[in-house]
């Protein structure tokens, strides 16, 4: 009997999975922390896998 898998999660092409990244902007507050910003990627919306086309979830069907 064979194990039921599933299929293996589509990546995001334009992120490669890394989907949310925290940029430094260069200066410090008085406490000497660094400043950052969160930047998500615009393809996936921060999510790090592809979405699925409507072709894609019904089996691509001639």
């Amino acid at each position: 009997m064979t194990d039921r898998t599933r299929p293996p999660s589509r990546i995001c092409a334009s992120c490669g999975g890394f989907a949310s990244v925290a940029v430094t902007l260069g200066s410090r507050d008085r406490h000497g922390h660094l400043h950052t910003i969160t930047a998500h990627c615009p393809a996936c919306d921060g999510a790090g896998t592809a979405r699925r086309t409507r072709s894609a979830r019904e089996g691509a069907r001639a």
